[in-house]
Order: structure tokens, then C-alpha cells, then sequence
């Protein structure tokens, strides 16, 4: 009787073992968010304060159990201006929202950020406004994108994410990371919508799905919407050898 119990015991964890494996071979190398660090801490804590707001926010990611999920670290970078850490901690934060599979993973695939909770964006987005002038943020990219109807040749542009290179021909390069982009907020220098930054190398979905998100679906409310950029067949033409010229060679791994 214990025999087979033992060997039942065995079987069932052969058969976990080989399903464990398969599922991480057959991930495909789509589109992701680098993680910042070599762990994701599933306990943070609760409640943060500052002297102007206070962000107290509880979340449940897709995972059986419930996470805590906190903002303060992301709010401290941010309110010393430390850029660089504030845009690690978002990219942390969004592997952590978007459930148990991302964070097992290390890294977000475009079709889990429907997972991520409108509050949760939206608190993120607020504090990337609060502590650069309204320069920085989902939302503020989310106006700039629509603007140019959603073109991202135009975009990268526009947020400054890609280069003019010095070349007979108009060429464009994306911005090797992360010495070309610009961490600090000095004489308005940053382009707005700069930061924070998502990985567009591998294509473009993921940074759609997060523009899409109906945390910023409203983002222009309550404002008068600027006029869209006119499209013609010249632009398109434009555009379309514009992404032709554009040379694909930088590290854009962030």
C-alpha cells in the first residue's frame, strides 16, 4: 500500500515537473518590460503619505493570494527627481500589477496589461504628473499619441525617443539606453511625454495596450482637444520612408 502511494506521489510530481518545464519553453520572445531587479517582493507595505498627497492603495493581483501593493518607492524617487530609479520602479510595479504569470516571468506580455487595474494606472500616471510639471506620464504620452493619430514614427519623435542621425539621407535611430535619454527636468529640456519609458524595439503592442488602457481613455476630459495633425498623401508617403530609413542597430532593452 505505501508502494503505490509512493509511486502515485511520484507520478503526479513527473507530471508537474514536465508541465512547469513546458510552460516556460514554449514562451515566446514577444514584446516585454525588463524587470529592475532579480525578485518581485509580493509583501510591501500599505499606505504612503507626502506633504501634498497621499497615495493608500491595496491591490489583488491574478494570483490566488492577495498582494499589497505600494507606491511609496516610486512616490520618493519621484519627489527627489531621480528619474531613472522612478522609471526602474514603474517598470517593477507593472510586472507586479499584471499578475502571478508576469512576475513568475520577469516581464509583461502586451496582452496581460488588460489585467492591470484602472486605479492602479492612474495612481501611477498621477505621480509621474505631480513631480514634473504635468511633463510626465502615461496620460500626457496618451494626448501626444492621439495627436498624431496614433503614428508611432511620429510619436518616438515627438517624446524624443529616437534620433536624427547625420546621414545624406534622412535616417532616425532609436536612443541607445540609457546615456541618450534624458533623466532630469531642467529649463523644460525633456520633450513632454518622455518618461516613462517602454521598450518599443520588439514592436509596438505593448506600448498600445498601455496607451489603450481605459485608465486613459479620458485623458483628454474636461479639456479642449487640440486639433489632430492633418494626414495627406504626402505625410503617409513621408512616414512610411521615414520607418524605411530608420536603423534598428542601439540596445533599446530598457
Amino acid at each position: 500500500m505505501a508502494t503505490n502511494s509512493l509511486q502515485s506521489l511520484h507520478h503526479h510530481h513527473h507530471h508537474y515537473s514536465l508541465l512547469k518545464r513546458h510552460s516556460f519553453d514554449t514562451i515566446p520572445s514577444s514584446l516585454f518590460l525588463k524587470p529592475s531587479y532579480s525578485t518581485v517582493t509580493n509583501s510591501l507595505s500599505q499606505s504612503i503619505s507626502s506633504s501634498t498627497t497621499t497615495f493608500s492603495f491595496s491591490s489583488t493581483s491574478t494570483s490566488t493570494s492577495q498582494s499589497i501593493i505600494s507606491f511609496e518607492q516610486l512616490q520618493h524617487h519621484l519627489s527627489t527627481h531621480n528619474f531613472f530609479q522612478a522609471d526602474e520602479e514603474t517598470r517593477r510595479l507593472l510586472i507586479v500589477l499584471a499578475g502571478e504569470a508576469a512576475q513568475k516571468r520577469g516581464y509583461v506580455f502586451f496582452s496581460e496589461v488588460q489585467f492591470i487595474s484602472e486605479s492602479d494606472l492612474k495612481t501611477i500616471d498621477s505621480l509621474w504628473r505631480q513631480y514634473s510639471n504635468n511633463r510626465f506620464g502615461y496620460s500626457v504620452q496618451r494626448k501626444i499619441w492621439s495627436k498624431v493619430n496614433e503614428d508611432f514614427t511620429k510619436f518616438f519623435l515627438k517624446v524624443g525617443w529616437m534620433k536624427k542621425l547625420d546621414t545624406e539621407v534622412e535616417q532616425y535611430n532609436y536612443r541607445s539606453f540609457p546615456t541618450e535619454f534624458t533623466w532630469e527636468l531642467k529649463d523644460d529640456t525633456p520633450p513632454e511625454g518622455h518618461l516613462p519609458l517602454t521598450n518599443a524595439l520588439r514592436g509596438t503592442q505593448l506600448l498600445n495596450s498601455i496607451l489603450s488602457h481605459p485608465a486613459f481613455e479620458k485623458a483628454m476630459e474636461g479639456e479642449v482637444e487640440e486639433e489632430k495633425e492633418e494626414v495627406n498623401d504626402q505625410d503617409k508617403a513621408k512616414q512610411k520612408q521615414l520607418l524605411i530609413n530608420t536603423v534598428f542597430k542601439t540596445d533599446y532593452s530598457f
